[in-house]
């Protein structure tokens, strides 16, 4: 069945009602009918059955038929990505959303190539990466949408996020660990998995010396992705994809 998005603040109205993007997907795209059943999630784990009972310009009109709710992953994962350049943000945030991770934070780092223009040049951009997350969670089936922040400067984001249990970031640098030995390490030292975990990866060219000091004195540990050089989206995706391994399941 396809499968749509209400927002949480929507999502227990009488009757449930696709309005705006969401349905017009569903009526000028899919040209759903009477009849026709259909799913709906709220990024907060709540999914819903239901059934079309009226197909209208003002929107689409359901009937519940069921509704059950999937238990939170057990460990926060939060990813601050510093953007790279071209499409490759929108990739990393649709792989963050299957791959699981609970919150999306968007950096710009010294080296970024990307710039904005002001705050509106940044909201768009939210909107848009949350646009990206919403159609990655209809399409694999996660209902929990993780939260896309607003793009913020290196110093900015470490002065406003709050405290994890782990902070990691990706380096280059020689003292570099291998995550599976730091997650060893932790579930020694506290006798369990972290529950919330924050891993940084930074732009083509890595961070600057003063980003890698600032994160270091915020409490990230450096980690190794391997002897081989990886492009940003594939870091990101390969942090979230051990840590997912190791700590959601």
């Amino acid at each position: 069945m396809h499968r749509f998005y209400i927002a949480p603040e929507n999502w227990n109205a009488h009757p449930p009602t696709l309005t705006g993007p969401e349905a017009h997907h569903a009526r000028d795209v899919l040209r759903v009918e009477r009849g026709n059943r259909i799913v709906l999630f709220d990024g907060e784990g709540r999914e819903m059955t239901a059934e079309v009972t009226d197909v209208a310009p003002a929107g689409v009109q359901l009937r519940k038929l069921h509704e059950a709710r999937t238990p939170a992953l057990r460990c926060r994962i939060t990813l601050a990505q510093a953007i790279p350049k071209g499409k490759n943000m929108d990739l990393i945030v649709q792989k963050a959303v299957e791959i699981g991770a609970s919150e999306i934070a968007p950096l710009v780092s010294d080296r970024t190539v990307v710039r904005l223009d002001g705050a509106d040049d940044a909201a768009q951009k939210q909107r848009k990466w949350r646009t990206v997350a919403i159609e990655a969670a209809k399409q694999c089936g996660q209902n929990w949408l993780p939260q896309v922040h607003p793009p913020r400067r290196v110093g900015e984001f470490f002065n406003e996020t709050p405290r994890h249990d782990l902070r990691l970031i990706g380096s280059l640098q020689p003292d570099a660990l291998h995550l599976k030995k730091i997650l060893a390490d932790y579930a020694a030292e506290h006798r369990e998995r972290p529950s919330s975990v924050l891993v940084v990866v930074g732009p083509e060219g890595d961070f600057s010396p003063a980003e890698l000091n600032l994160a270091r004195s915020n409490g990230c540990r450096p980690i190794t992705l391997g002897p081989i050089v990886l492009r940003v989206e594939t870091a990101a995706i390969y942090c979230l994809s051990v840590l997912s391994y190791e700590l959601l399941v």
